[in-house]
């Protein structure tokens, strides 16, 4: 009968019984090894049997459990290791009970060879199982296999059975007697075939040991019988047997001195059994712990060095000589106090694996990723030097907050611009926003016309420390000599690092406001740059850090230089688009003549050049006088911008000026014409425009009556606020094509009877229309404020439109023309 018949329950209490002691290490080598809460050896019959079990959280041996709850159960049918990192969401277990309740999170599993059972190791957490955890396990379960064969091969009888459990209880197989006094030696059968003796020939002395001892034990086997005899005290040895054949076996052998009457020893008696296969499980996992690239070792209960693997050494820089036996808080006295001892007095104490990371100085010099498992012999240890990639780790996140700065630099530098916060404005947002990843606090300065440096931004990481900072950059200035930092990064262009601000600043300050508000802030160390562009300094930053604070290393400061160009760039940038948006304006309202002042009616004129220089140039309005005494209006918008916008607004200007003017003729008739202009004299240019001309003859003069003609080629609907109120829009059902697209498009012309009081409202399309702001939105929120403030004197009404309309200003200019008819 094998071990493993359908009674389970009975199979485990053998197992127990007979392999125990054996089997119970192995189970605790394995959970030890892979650090896990439960290893079991479990038995399949018509049920599942724990019938070994170790770990933290092991319960006890000889529990049962159904086949169809069972994760054993499913590795025994599959013949092959079952690998679960993450039970609850694999198929193959997720429905089982263990699972299901918690209990198994991740399940690592090795079929017995040849047998229903399993080895197998789990806890209750999720678990990426590794190749070598899975080597380990596949290792220890061989081993578990060959000592449940042993158990299997003494098997011989009920009553052998009986005493090999007695013998493997306390790990024996056979006995012996020797009497000290007449050398008379006594072995029971299996001794004898474990020393390769036939009882025929076996000589019955201490000589039929000594003869089949391997030569390098002889001594050491002797110094024990040796000891036993002069103390009376048991041994526990293992020594190598050579066989007649040239074989070698181990064998562990377990005895005690008996004392005679006189309380000399007279007899040793002990037992015996063959630990070769044990040994050559411990051999193969040496092996596998040598090979592991990883470094382990093992620690007594005492902290001596029981174990060191190759990798250990290498990494310990110190050799199994030196570690062996050795204490570890003295041969690493810098592990006193720290995190090593912290986690590995806490494991033994409590029983409870370990993992952590953790810097150990010169000479050691790195970082290590340690797992440390406590067991009832002390403490295995598994680490890893982690230092190179902690080194990349830290490299991508400083990269990651380099990329994240500039990122920030750059938004902050684009919106203050952007919002013509002005240069001042753009430094104190970008030291704000420096502070406090590159420094503790820092004072950004600009050139002003005439060379002089100004303090113009300060920000200090401490909110009580913000008005001290404020003082200083107000003060320094006056107070720092030609050799300060600041002076040198200006005339150099280059990043002047200042390791101690003590000596270079601090100690030459004159007595008052700014050395105490100096020494109040006290810094460490500062980095200031200049802000270059195209071979122009336009300011400074200085960034300090107090003396708590390692100083900036290479890769900071070569971030530090990069947001100094970028703000050089974008402040050099913001001044060229200011100089560009002046210019343009300046051009701009050049070509804009003041409105005339006809009888019929008041005349008022606005023109809002664009936030943004780029869009600045091509909106223009006119009003003037045709000789037969008719006032013209007109309106228009070249598309593009900026300078050369401007331009061709002056010529369109000055064409429809001009044609008005000579021909008298009417608005149709005006915007036809200048539309053959712009073809014959190669304006090339598109525009938008609406001219509207005030008549009246003597019926429309004892009317009381001014007829309003006008035309509009593509451009916004001229508003009529009447007397009574209400807004009139002035549109055709379609609008008529732009200038310089056709010259010979016909144009059309409307009249609407206007009364004494009525407005008309001309404007270009920056009023109206935006990216918030859609056209036809736009011109219905201009009827409305129309309706609102029409009854405003003309002068007021218009600058109420601008701001109600372009609180913040407009990406487009605008251009507005108003004309109220005298009452």
């Amino acid at each position: 009968m094998t071990l493993y018949d359908p009674a389970p329950g009975a199979t485990a209490r053998a197992v127990e019984a007979a392999a125990g002691p054996v089997v119970q290490r192995l189970a605790d080598l394995a959970a030890r090894l892979l650090g896990t809460d439960v290893a079991q050896v479990s038995l399949i019959g018509d049920v599942q049997t724990a019938a070994v079990v170790s770990g933290p959280g092991a319960g006890r041996p000889g529990v049962e459990l159904p086949l169809a709850e069972s994760l054993c159960a499913v590795t025994v049918e599959a013949g092959e290791t079952l690998v679960v990192r993450d039970a609850a969401n694999d198929h193959r277990v997720a429905d089982r009970a263990p699972v299901t309740v918690g209990e198994i999170g991740a399940y690592l599993g090795v079929p017995l060879d040849g047998r229903r059972g399993a080895l197998c190791v789990f806890g209750a957490a999720p678990r990426d199982w590794t190749d070598l955890d899975v080597a380990v396990l596949q290792l220890i379960a061989e081993c578990v296999a060959a000592e449940l064969r042993l158990v299997e091969a003494g098997a011989e009888s009920e009553a052998a059975r009986w005493r090999w459990g007695l013998a493997l209880d306390a790990a024996e197989i056979g006995s012996f007697d020797w009497d000290a006094v007449g050398d008379q030696l006594v072995w029971d059968d299996r001794l004898l075939a474990l020393y390769g003796w036939d009882r025929a020939v076996f000589p019955g002395t201490l000589s039929a040991l000594l003869e089949r001892l391997h030569p390098h034990d002889v001594e050491g086997v002797t110094a024990t019988i040796n000891a036993a005899l002069v103390t009376g005290e048991g041994f526990d040895q293992e020594h190598r047997v050579q066989l007649p054949g040239g074989d070698v076996r181990w064998v562990r052998a377990r005895g005690r001195a008996v004392l005679g009457d006189a309380g000399t020893a007279v007899r040793v008696v002990g037992v015996a059994h063959d630990a070769t296969q044990r040994r050559r499980s411990d051999a193969r996992l040496t092996q596998v712990l040598e090979s592991m690239p990883a470094a382990f070792f093992s620690l007594s209960r005492d902290w001596a060095f029981t174990y060191v693997n190759a990798e250990a050494e290498r990494l310990l820089g110190n050799s199994r000589e030196v570690l062996l036996g050795g204490d570890l808080w003295q041969l690493f006295p810098a592990a006193v106090g720290s995190d090593f001892e912290v986690h590995y007095r806490r494991a033994m104490q409590t029983d409870e694996p370990a993992m952590f990371q953790a810097w150990y100085p010169p000479p050691l010099d790195g970082w290590f990723e340690v797992r440390a498992w406590p067991s009832a012999e002390g403490l295995s240890v598994y680490f890893l030097d982690i230092t190179e990639r902690r080194r990349a780790e830290e490299g991508t996140r400083r990269d990651a907050e380099r990329l994240a700065t500039l990122a920030r630099v750059s938004d902050v530098l684009s919106t203050a611009l952007i919002d013509r916060q002005g240069s001042a404005g753009a430094l104190q947002e970008l030291v704000e926003a420096v502070v406090p990843v590159l420094c503790d606090w820092g004072i950004a300065s600009l050139v002003e016309e005439g060379g002089r440096l100004h303090d113009v931004a300060s920000w200090h990481r401490d909110p009580a420390l913000r008005p001290v900072a404020a003082d200083y950059a107000r003060l320094r200035l006056a107070a720092l000599t030609n050799t300060a930092p600041i002076v040198t990064a200006l005339a150099t262009g280059e990043v002047t690092v200042v390791p101690d601000m003590a000596a270079a600043v601090g100690n030459g300050l004159p007595a008052g406001e700014v050395r105490e508000a100096y020494w109040t802030l006290d810094p460490g160390t500062a980095v200031v740059f200049a802000l270059a562009a195209r071979g122009r300094v336009l300011g400074a930053v200085s960034l300090y850090r107090g003396r708590d604070r390692a100083p900036m290393d290479a890769r900071e400061r070569e971030l530090v230089r990069e947001v100094a160009d970028r703000m050089a760039v974008a402040l050099d940038s913001a001044a060229l688009q200011e100089q560009q948006r002046r210019m343009a304006e300046e051009l701009q309202r050049s070509l804009l003549t003041d409105p005339p002042e006809p009888e019929l009616a008041e005349i008022a004129v606005r023109y809002v050049p664009a936030v943004q220089a780029a869009q600045v140039g091509g909106d223009w309005y006119d009003a003037f006088l045709q000789p037969g005494g008719a006032t013209v209006v007109a309106i228009g918008d070249v598309v593009g911008h900026d300078t050369v916008a401007a331009a061709a607004m002056g010529q369109l200007r000055s064409l429809l000026r001009g044609i008005a003017y000579s021909s008298g003729g009417g608005p149709a008739a005006v915007l036809s014409d200048l539309d053959r202009a712009i073809e014959g004299l190669q304006v090339r240019t598109l525009a938008t425009a609406a001219v509207a001309r005030l008549e009246q003859d003597q019926v429309d003069q004892v009317r009381g009556e001014t007829q309003l003609r006008w035309s509009n080629a593509g451009h916004p609907p001229l508003l009529v606020h009447t007397p009574d109120g209400r807004v009139e829009v002035l549109a055709t059902e379609r609008a008529d094509l732009i200038l310089g697209v056709d010259p010979t498009t016909s144009r059309r012309e409307q009249v609407t009877v206007l009364a004494p009081g009525a407005t008309v409202l001309l404007y270009t399309d920056g009023l109206v229309e935006g990216p918030d702001l859609p056209l036809d939105d736009g011109v219905a929120r201009l009827v409305g404020l129309l309706t609102e403030l029409g009854e405003l004197p003309l002068e007021e009404l218009l600058d109420a439109i601008v701001a109600r309309l372009r609180p913040q200003g407009s990406e487009d200019d605008v251009a507005l023309v108003a004309v109220r008819l005298r009452r």
